[in-house]
Protein backbone atom coordinates (compact mmCIF):
# COMPACT_ATOMS: atom_id res chain seq x y z
CA UNK A 1 0.00 0.00 0.00
CA UNK A 2 0.91 3.55 -0.50
CA UNK A 3 -0.34 7.51 0.42
CA UNK A 4 0.86 10.24 -0.47
CA UNK A 5 3.51 12.35 1.47
CA UNK A 6 5.63 15.13 0.64
CA UNK A 7 9.22 15.07 0.76
CA UNK A 8 9.92 17.30 3.74
CA UNK A 9 7.25 14.16 5.49
CA UNK A 10 8.91 11.47 3.56
CA UNK A 11 12.41 11.94 4.95
CA UNK A 12 10.95 13.06 8.18
CA UNK A 13 9.69 9.14 8.22
CA UNK A 14 12.92 7.78 7.89
CA UNK A 15 14.73 9.51 10.30
CA UNK A 16 11.92 8.49 12.87
CA UNK A 17 12.06 4.74 11.37
CA UNK A 18 15.45 4.71 11.78
CA UNK A 19 16.04 6.13 15.38
CA UNK A 20 12.80 3.71 16.44
CA UNK A 21 14.63 0.64 15.07
CA UNK A 22 18.71 1.75 15.90
CA UNK A 23 19.57 3.64 19.54
CA UNK A 24 22.81 4.82 17.90
CA UNK A 25 21.36 7.01 15.32
CA UNK A 26 20.32 10.82 16.27
CA UNK A 27 20.16 13.98 14.62
CA UNK A 28 22.08 17.28 14.88
CA UNK A 29 22.41 20.59 13.38
CA UNK A 30 21.33 24.40 13.07
CA UNK A 31 17.76 24.68 14.22
CA UNK A 32 16.52 20.72 13.82
CA UNK A 33 15.00 20.48 17.36
CA UNK A 34 13.19 23.26 18.96
CA UNK A 35 12.43 24.94 15.32
CA UNK A 36 11.42 21.75 14.26
CA UNK A 37 13.78 22.35 11.58
CA UNK A 38 14.65 25.11 9.26
CA UNK A 39 12.47 23.45 6.66
CA UNK A 40 10.49 21.48 8.93
CA UNK A 41 11.97 18.17 7.75
CA UNK A 42 12.94 17.07 11.80
CA UNK A 43 9.26 18.15 12.81
CA UNK A 44 8.26 16.10 16.22
CA UNK A 45 11.33 14.40 16.57
CA UNK A 46 12.38 16.29 19.10
CA UNK A 47 9.34 15.72 21.34
CA UNK A 48 9.45 11.44 20.28
CA UNK A 49 13.79 11.27 20.67
CA UNK A 50 14.40 13.95 23.02
CA UNK A 51 17.02 17.00 23.32
CA UNK A 52 20.10 13.56 23.41
CA UNK A 53 19.13 12.40 20.02
CA UNK A 54 17.83 15.80 18.41
CA UNK A 55 20.83 18.15 19.32
CA UNK A 56 20.38 22.00 17.77
CA UNK A 57 23.88 23.48 17.39
CA UNK A 58 25.07 27.01 16.96
CA UNK A 59 26.02 28.34 13.53
CA UNK A 60 29.20 26.47 13.32
CA UNK A 61 29.20 24.35 10.78
CA UNK A 62 32.74 23.09 11.02
CA UNK A 63 32.20 22.57 14.72
CA UNK A 64 29.48 20.15 14.62
CA UNK A 65 30.09 18.61 11.59
CA UNK A 66 33.42 17.44 13.59
CA UNK A 67 31.80 16.47 16.29
CA UNK A 68 29.60 14.12 13.89
CA UNK A 69 32.91 12.47 12.47
CA UNK A 70 34.42 11.44 16.02
CA UNK A 71 30.53 10.58 17.03
CA UNK A 72 30.74 8.44 14.31
CA UNK A 73 34.39 7.22 14.65
CA UNK A 74 33.72 5.76 18.05
CA UNK A 75 30.33 3.54 16.91
CA UNK A 76 27.42 6.14 16.12
CA UNK A 77 25.72 6.90 13.63
CA UNK A 78 25.25 10.93 13.32
CA UNK A 79 22.80 12.36 10.93
CA UNK A 80 24.26 16.28 9.97
CA UNK A 81 21.96 18.68 8.65
CA UNK A 82 23.24 21.27 6.86
CA UNK A 83 20.80 24.60 6.77
CA UNK A 84 21.94 24.51 3.35
CA UNK A 85 24.70 23.26 1.87
CA UNK A 86 26.51 26.37 0.43
CA UNK A 87 27.16 26.57 4.59
CA UNK A 88 28.80 23.49 4.86
CA UNK A 89 31.95 24.96 3.07
CA UNK A 90 32.90 25.85 6.60
CA UNK A 91 32.69 21.75 7.45
CA UNK A 92 34.69 20.54 4.18
CA UNK A 93 37.66 20.50 5.87
CA UNK A 94 35.90 17.24 8.63
CA UNK A 95 33.97 16.24 5.30
CA UNK A 96 36.46 15.65 3.46
CA UNK A 97 39.87 15.19 5.43
CA UNK A 98 38.62 13.11 8.16
CA UNK A 99 34.92 11.40 7.34
CA UNK A 100 35.90 10.78 3.42
CA UNK A 101 39.33 9.67 4.59
CA UNK A 102 38.95 7.37 8.14
CA UNK A 103 38.62 4.15 6.42
CA UNK A 104 41.89 4.68 4.73
CA UNK A 105 43.87 6.67 6.64
CA UNK A 106 42.96 3.70 9.58
CA UNK A 107 43.76 1.02 7.22
CA UNK A 108 40.30 -0.32 7.83
CA UNK A 109 40.29 -0.14 11.71
CA UNK A 110 37.68 2.69 11.74
CA UNK A 111 34.41 3.67 10.26
CA UNK A 112 32.68 6.78 9.54
CA UNK A 113 28.69 6.03 9.05
CA UNK A 114 27.65 9.15 9.20
CA UNK A 115 25.22 11.11 6.69
CA UNK A 116 25.62 14.96 6.04
CA UNK A 117 22.55 16.08 4.56
CA UNK A 118 20.63 19.11 3.77
CA UNK A 119 19.44 20.98 0.36
CA UNK A 120 21.85 22.11 -2.62
CA UNK A 121 21.35 24.04 -5.48
CA UNK A 122 19.45 27.27 -6.17
CA UNK A 123 16.51 28.27 -4.29
CA UNK A 124 15.23 31.03 -6.12
CA UNK A 125 16.50 35.10 -5.50
CA UNK A 126 19.51 33.72 -3.03
CA UNK A 127 21.99 35.55 -4.88
CA UNK A 128 25.72 34.24 -4.97
CA UNK A 129 26.30 32.73 -1.95
CA UNK A 130 23.02 30.90 -1.26
CA UNK A 131 22.69 29.21 -4.93
CA UNK A 132 25.39 26.40 -5.37
CA UNK A 133 25.21 22.85 -6.28
CA UNK A 134 27.67 20.85 -4.71
CA UNK A 135 27.11 17.44 -5.78
CA UNK A 136 30.06 17.45 -8.28
CA UNK A 137 32.47 18.99 -5.49
CA UNK A 138 31.55 15.92 -3.03
CA UNK A 139 31.31 13.16 -5.68
CA UNK A 140 35.10 14.64 -6.42
CA UNK A 141 36.11 13.18 -3.25
CA UNK A 142 36.91 9.03 -3.05
CA UNK A 143 35.58 7.96 0.22
CA UNK A 144 32.29 9.80 -0.08
CA UNK A 145 28.94 8.64 -1.40
CA UNK A 146 26.72 11.19 -2.71
CA UNK A 147 23.14 10.92 -3.71
CA UNK A 148 20.69 13.40 -4.36
CA UNK A 149 16.67 12.90 -4.06
CA UNK A 150 13.38 14.66 -6.10
CA UNK A 151 10.97 11.57 -5.32
CA UNK A 152 9.51 11.34 -1.97
CA UNK A 153 9.50 7.69 -2.08
CA UNK A 154 13.57 7.65 -3.00
CA UNK A 155 13.81 10.09 -0.45
CA UNK A 156 12.54 7.61 2.23
CA UNK A 157 14.44 4.98 0.87
CA UNK A 158 17.61 6.31 0.04
CA UNK A 159 17.58 8.04 3.30
CA UNK A 160 16.97 4.86 5.20
CA UNK A 161 20.22 3.35 3.29
CA UNK A 162 22.20 6.02 3.67
CA UNK A 163 21.80 6.07 7.61
CA UNK A 164 22.49 2.20 7.68
CA UNK A 165 25.41 2.03 5.01
CA UNK A 166 28.75 2.22 6.91
CA UNK A 167 30.21 4.79 4.60
CA UNK A 168 30.48 8.57 4.76
CA UNK A 169 27.00 10.08 2.90
CA UNK A 170 26.38 13.89 1.64
CA UNK A 171 22.45 13.52 0.78
CA UNK A 172 21.36 16.31 -1.04
CA UNK A 173 17.65 18.03 -1.21
CA UNK A 174 15.82 20.66 -2.61
CA UNK A 175 14.65 23.88 -0.76
CA UNK A 176 12.62 24.77 -3.20
CA UNK A 177 10.65 21.25 -3.56
CA UNK A 178 10.10 19.82 0.61
CA UNK A 179 6.18 20.56 -0.61
CA UNK A 180 6.48 18.44 -3.57
CA UNK A 181 3.64 14.97 -3.13
CA UNK A 182 4.54 11.50 -3.96
CA UNK A 183 2.77 8.11 -3.31
CA UNK A 184 5.43 6.09 -0.70
CA UNK A 185 5.13 2.44 0.34
CA UNK A 186 3.75 2.13 3.86
CA UNK A 187 5.41 -0.86 4.38
CA UNK A 188 9.10 -1.41 5.05
CA UNK A 189 11.63 -0.80 2.22
CA UNK A 190 14.59 0.47 1.47
CA UNK A 191 15.98 1.71 -2.09
CA UNK A 192 19.23 0.62 -2.93
CA UNK A 193 22.17 2.71 -3.56
CA UNK A 194 24.02 3.23 -6.83
CA UNK A 195 20.92 2.85 -8.84
CA UNK A 196 19.30 5.24 -11.16
CA UNK A 197 15.69 5.24 -12.01
CA UNK A 198 13.86 5.35 -15.48
CA UNK A 199 11.36 7.56 -14.94
CA UNK A 200 9.60 7.94 -18.49
CA UNK A 201 10.61 5.52 -21.24
CA UNK A 202 11.32 6.37 -24.81
CA UNK A 203 13.09 5.90 -28.08
CA UNK A 204 14.24 8.98 -29.72
CA UNK A 205 16.43 10.76 -27.09
CA UNK A 206 17.76 10.13 -23.06
CA UNK A 207 17.65 12.95 -20.83
CA UNK A 208 19.83 12.48 -17.89
CA UNK A 209 19.63 14.33 -14.50
CA UNK A 210 19.11 14.73 -10.94
CA UNK A 211 17.45 16.58 -7.97
CA UNK A 212 14.99 19.12 -8.85
CA UNK A 213 16.24 19.34 -12.51
CA UNK A 214 14.40 16.01 -13.23
CA UNK A 215 11.05 18.15 -12.59
CA UNK A 216 12.52 20.25 -15.59
CA UNK A 217 13.17 17.30 -18.23
CA UNK A 218 9.56 16.09 -17.04
CA UNK A 219 8.12 19.41 -18.26
CA UNK A 220 10.34 19.04 -21.12
CA UNK A 221 9.51 15.48 -22.34
CA UNK A 222 6.12 16.54 -22.09
CA UNK A 223 6.50 19.62 -24.66
CA UNK A 224 8.49 17.08 -26.68
CA UNK A 225 6.24 14.42 -27.03
CA UNK A 226 3.94 17.13 -28.21
CA UNK A 227 6.21 16.88 -31.52
CA UNK A 228 6.34 13.07 -31.88
CA UNK A 229 9.84 12.78 -29.77
CA UNK A 230 10.09 10.24 -27.43
CA UNK A 231 12.48 11.05 -24.41
CA UNK A 232 13.55 8.78 -22.28
CA UNK A 233 13.69 10.54 -18.73
CA UNK A 234 16.87 8.62 -16.63
CA UNK A 235 17.04 9.87 -12.51
CA UNK A 236 20.67 9.50 -11.39
CA UNK A 237 19.30 9.36 -7.81
CA UNK A 238 22.81 8.15 -6.60
CA UNK A 239 25.80 10.89 -8.13
CA UNK A 240 28.48 8.43 -6.21
CA UNK A 241 28.51 5.69 -7.48
CA UNK A 242 27.09 6.39 -10.74
CA UNK A 243 24.99 3.96 -12.78
CA UNK A 244 26.83 3.95 -15.63
CA UNK A 245 25.14 1.03 -17.61
CA UNK A 246 21.61 2.08 -17.44
CA UNK A 247 22.62 5.26 -19.18
CA UNK A 248 24.57 3.62 -21.77
CA UNK A 249 21.90 0.91 -21.95
CA UNK A 250 19.38 3.66 -23.03
CA UNK A 251 21.52 5.43 -25.19
CA UNK A 252 21.98 2.22 -27.27
CA UNK A 253 18.32 2.39 -27.52
CA UNK A 254 17.61 6.32 -28.56
CA UNK A 255 20.93 6.79 -29.73
CA UNK A 256 20.79 10.33 -28.11
CA UNK A 257 22.00 11.87 -25.25
CA UNK A 258 21.17 15.17 -23.28
CA UNK A 259 22.25 15.75 -19.72
CA UNK A 260 20.48 18.80 -17.72
CA UNK A 261 22.96 19.43 -14.78
CA UNK A 262 22.28 22.47 -12.57
CA UNK A 263 25.68 23.36 -11.48
CA UNK A 264 28.72 24.76 -14.02
CA UNK A 265 29.50 23.12 -16.86
CA UNK A 266 33.48 22.90 -16.84
CA UNK A 267 34.70 19.82 -14.94
CA UNK A 268 30.92 18.68 -13.64
CA UNK A 269 28.72 15.39 -13.11
CA UNK A 270 27.36 16.30 -17.07
CA UNK A 271 31.12 15.72 -18.46
CA UNK A 272 32.05 13.24 -16.32
CA UNK A 273 28.23 11.54 -18.47
CA UNK A 274 29.67 12.71 -21.75
CA UNK A 275 33.01 11.40 -21.17
CA UNK A 276 31.48 7.36 -20.21
CA UNK A 277 29.31 7.40 -23.20
CA UNK A 278 31.91 8.60 -25.96
CA UNK A 279 33.87 5.46 -23.86
CA UNK A 280 31.30 2.64 -23.81
CA UNK A 281 28.23 3.84 -26.42
CA UNK A 282 30.61 6.00 -28.94
CA UNK A 283 29.05 3.42 -31.55
CA UNK A 284 25.48 3.98 -31.13
CA UNK A 285 25.91 7.82 -30.89
CA UNK A 286 24.18 9.81 -33.43
CA UNK A 287 24.73 13.07 -32.41
CA UNK A 288 27.13 14.62 -30.02
CA UNK A 289 26.23 14.63 -26.51
CA UNK A 290 24.61 17.52 -25.42
CA UNK A 291 24.65 19.12 -22.11
CA UNK A 292 22.30 21.68 -20.61
CA UNK A 293 24.15 23.54 -17.73
CA UNK A 294 23.37 26.49 -15.07
CA UNK A 295 25.90 29.71 -16.85
CA UNK A 296 29.67 29.85 -15.84
CA UNK A 297 28.94 32.90 -13.57
CA UNK A 298 27.88 33.00 -9.85
CA UNK A 299 24.16 33.54 -10.07
CA UNK A 300 22.85 37.06 -10.14
CA UNK A 301 19.94 38.69 -7.79
CA UNK A 302 17.83 39.99 -10.19
CA UNK A 303 14.91 37.66 -11.39
CA UNK A 304 15.48 37.61 -15.18
CA UNK A 305 19.00 36.81 -14.48
CA UNK A 306 18.22 33.86 -12.06
CA UNK A 307 15.79 32.80 -14.86
CA UNK A 308 18.60 33.27 -17.65
CA UNK A 309 21.02 31.28 -15.71
CA UNK A 310 19.04 28.26 -14.92
CA UNK A 311 17.93 25.64 -16.94
CA UNK A 312 14.66 25.17 -18.02
CA UNK A 313 12.19 23.10 -20.42
CA UNK A 314 12.63 26.02 -23.42
CA UNK A 315 16.49 24.76 -23.03
CA UNK A 316 16.22 21.20 -22.72
CA UNK A 317 13.77 21.59 -25.81
CA UNK A 318 16.32 23.26 -28.13
CA UNK A 319 19.16 20.80 -26.80
CA UNK A 320 16.95 18.08 -27.97
CA UNK A 321 16.07 19.09 -31.22
CA UNK A 322 19.98 19.94 -31.63
CA UNK A 323 20.67 16.22 -31.36
CA UNK A 324 18.35 15.30 -33.58
CA UNK A 325 18.85 17.90 -36.33
CA UNK A 326 15.85 19.50 -36.07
Amino acid sequence: MARTLTLRDALNEAMKEEMRRDPDVFLMGEEVAEYNGAYKVSRGMLDEFGPQRVIDTPIAELGFAGIGVGAAMNGLRPIVEFMTWNFAILAFDQIINNAAKTLSQSAGQFMCPIVFRGPSGSAGQLAQQHSQTFESWMANCPGLKVISIVDPADAKGLLKSAIRDDDPICFMESEQLYGLKGEVPEEEYLTPIGKAAIRMEGSDVTLVSFNKMMEVCKKAAAELEKEGISAEVIDLRTIRPLDHETIVNSVKKTNRLVVVDESWPFAGISAEIAYEIQKYAFDYLDAPVTRVNSADTSLPYALPFVEEYLPNPAKVVRAVKEVMYR
